[in-house]
Parts: C-alpha cells; sequence; structure tokens
C-alpha cells in the first residue's frame, strides 16, 4: 500500500507548514489537475486520520505538550522513500505529542520513587515487620485481627518518616550528588526542589498525624525525635553529618534503637501489654544498632570523590577505603561471632541449630565478598556492590528474626 500511496504522489512543489499552531495555513503553489482528483496526496495524508499532526491545526486545537509538531518540505525531486519517510516521522511524531501526558506522569512517579531511595524503605519495612512478627508470637493469645489496619497504619508512617529524611538529605545534597550519586531525581534534574519540599513536607505530615492519632504520647515523641535527629543530620548550620562520630550515632539511633524500640513497645501497647525486653528483641536491637554502625561506616565508601570534593570528612576521605571496608567487615563479623554466642549460651531463647548455622553462612559470605573486593583493587563498582552486599545482610537479618 505504501508503494501505491508514493507512486501518485504529486510532484509539483507543494508547500506544508504545519509543525506549529503559529504557523501559516496551508498553501499549494499551483491547483492540482483534475487528473489528480481523488487520488490521495501528501497533504491528505498529513491532515488524514493517519497522522494527527495537521489534524489539531487544521481544526484549530492546539496540540498536546510542547511538542512540535510538523512535516518537512518534499521537493519534487525526492524520492519515494524520502517522501514516504516524511508521511511516517510526521505520524510518529504526532503519536508521541499526543502521549505526552501519560509519559510525564511516569516519569514524575519514577523520579518520586527514586527520591524514596527504596533500599531504606525496604530495611524499614521488613524491619517492622520483623518486630511486629516476634512479638505476636510471643503473645499468640492475644492476637487480634481487627488491629491489622492499625500494624498498616504504623507501617505507613515509619515509611514517611523515612521518605521525610532520605528527601530532605537528597536537598541540601545536591552539589555532592551530582558527583557521587547522579542518578538520584534531583541531582538528575527528573524532579525539581521545589517538588522535592512539597514532598518531603508531605511525608513529614503525613507521619506525624498518622503516629499522633494511633499510637499515643510516647511513640509520637520517638517519632518527633527520629525526625528531628534526620534534620539536623542534614541541614545547616548543625549538618552533623560532615561530622563522623555524630553522623554513625544518628544513624545508629534512628535506625537501631529508635525502630526498633518503638515498634516493638508499640505492637505490646497495641496488645494491652506493658512494656519489656524480651531476650530476643534485646539481641535484635543491639545487633541491628552495631550493623547501623557498619552502614554508617561503609555508605561513604562510594561517594569518596564527592566528599573530598566538597570537603565532607569522614572515615573514608581520612583513613582509606581499605581500611574502612577492613573495619566494617570485622564488626559485622564481632556481630556474627555474638550471635553464635548467644545462641550456644541461652538455648532455651533462640532456637541453636539455625541461629548458628545462619549466622555461619552470613559470616562466610561476607568474608567472601571482603575477600572479592580486595582482588578487584577497590574499584568503584566493586565498592558499589560490596555495599550493596551490606545492605542485602541487613534485610536477611530482619527476615530470619522471627524464626531464630
Amino acid at each position: 500500500m505504501d508503494r501505491a500511496v508514493v507512486a501518485h504522489l504529486p510532484t509539483s512543489s507543494s508547500s506544508l507548514s504545519c509543525c506549529s499552531p503559529y504557523s501559516a495555513p496551508l498553501r499549494r503553489k499551483t491547483a492540482r489537475p483534475a487528473s489528480q482528483i481523488g487520488v490521495p496526496t501528501l497533504s491528505f495524508f498529513c491532515n488524514s486520520a493517519f497522522s494527527p499532526c495537521t489534524a489539531r491545526l487544521v481544526t484549530g486545537i492546539p496540540p498536546v505538550g510542547k511538542v512540535r509538531l510538523g512535516c518537512r518540505r518534499v521537493s519534487p525531486s525526492a524520492t519515494p522513500n524520502r517522501r514516504l519517510s516524511s508521511v511516517r516521522a510526521c505520524s510518529k511524531v504526532g503519536a508521541a505529542g499526543s502521549n505526552s501526558l501519560p509519559n510525564k506522569f511516569s516519569q514524575f512517579s519514577d523520579a518520586c520513587w527514586r527520591f524514596l531511595r527504596p533500599h531504606t524503605i525496604r530495611g524499614t519495612a521488613l524491619g517492622s515487620v520483623a518486630l511486629v512478627t516476634r512479638a505476636l508470637l510471643e503473645n499468640q493469645h492475644l492476637i487480634n485481627w481487627s488491629l491489622l489496619l492499625k500494624a498498616i497504619s504504623g507501617l505507613i508512617a515509619l515509611i514517611c518518616g523515612n521518605g521525610y529524611i532520605v528527601g530532605i538529605n537528597q536537598i541540601y545534597d545536591i552539589g555532592i550528588d551530582k558527583v557521587n550519586k547522579p542518578y538520584l531525581p534531583i541531582a538528575a534534574g527528573d524532579l525539581s526542589v521545589q517538588s522535592a519540599w512539597i514532598l518531603v513536607l508531605c511525608f513529614g505530615i503525613a507521619g506525624l498525624a498518622i503516629v499522633s492519632s494511633n499510637f499515643g504520647t510516647f511513640i509520637t515523641a520517638l517519632y518527633t525525635l527520629g525526625l528531628l535527629l534526620g534534620t539536623i543530620y542534614s541541614v545547616p548550620p548543625f549538618r552533623l553529618k560532615k561530622f563522623p562520630v555524630a553522623a554513625f550515632l544518628i544513624i545508629a539511633t534512628v535506625r537501631g534503637f529508635l525502630l526498633n524500640f518503638g515498634v516493638y513497645y508499640a505492637t505490646r501497647a497495641a496488645l494491652g501489654l506493658k512494656f519489656e525486653w524480651s531476650a530476643a528483641v534485646l539481641f535484635i536491637t543491639i545487633f541491628v544498632t552495631v550493623f547501623a554502625l557498619v552502614i554508617a561506616i561503609t555508605k561513604d565508601l562510594p561517594d569518596v570523590e564527592g566528599d573530598r570534593k566538597f570537603q565532607i570528612s569522614t572515615l573514608a576521605t581520612k583513613l582509606g577505603v581499605r581500611n574502612i571496608a577492613f573495619l566494617g567487615s570485622g564488626l559485622l563479623l564481632a556481630n556474627y561471632v555474638g550471635a553464635v554466642l548467644a545462641a550456644s549460651y541461652f538455648p532455651m531463647v533462640f532456637r541453636r541449630n539455625l541461629m548458628i548455622v545462619a549466622h555461619l553462612i552470613l559470616a562466610s559470605s561476607l568474608t567472601f565478598q571482603a575477600w572479592l573486593l580486595e582482588q578487584s583493587k577497590y574499584t568503584k563498582e566493586a565498592i558499589s556492590k560490596f555495599y550493596r552486599f551490606i545492605w542485602n545482610l541487613f534485610y536477611i537479618e530482619y527476615i530470619i528474626f522471627p524464626f531464630l
């Protein structure tokens, strides 16, 4: 069909100007011979249902979005293939313009998801689910499925708090992220600073509203403390992330103590119980607090280049990537040794065989990954892979915790 259409295309110098709503109307320099009446022409195809690019212009409807729609001038000497390409190009551009709104929405959704830093959301979600599950398993006779909605609202509040903290950090780290993490939405130009501020404020307000209306004064105070620590970590004039010890303590407090203690306390309160530590929850709180310290140390490993450029003092910039990798690995190995000892000395609290075998496997995996990092000569790609592996170990600990 395409060849048949091309064969009937007029060879007169027709001038088409259909690229813009501000273009002049279509003009013909010469009248079309009577013999060609009823024969499809290039003008017909550009204005027909086959290609919407000029249909909007003819009917007075402006094109969707800011896409410039149009067809090229076709000279009499143009080959049939080039003429046909003009028709196809016009059709494709018109189709792209008609889909601009869904595309923009899709791009904005993707930018918002990256803005939330999904790997941190997974850690928060797994941690809260693990602590709630453990509290319920310890008090199975008190399980009330009507509390499910309350548990879901608590998880949403934690995700909102997580979004507030990581979001405000991105807003004040744009320059550094353009060097270290150019894929983040603000640094990449996919999300404006104004939109980021709106998202951050919505997260903070929504989280506080959910917690205060469902979990009482004490949990609301803990939640507010977490938001405050996340704020002074990133926002001038405090910007405590510039000071290694303060930065480590904030991360360990928020992700280690506040998350585990707060979720377990809130779950027992929802069950109508007074708070008291269980040996298992005390173990996971100490274990994850040490783990959070390791994350706080190793998170700077992939960012050494940008931190040095912007004079951000971290242990990685002071002691070097190799030393910090060894330090983080050593702390995690000590954590795993502690887990094995806890299972050995308190068999009445833990499932000893499962706990010992699981942590020996995880310790061996960590040792192997540290060896691979050493063999790679600490390239940026290998460092990033090692840091992701540490997060995977973090997830695994929460996944197996309810069964230990």
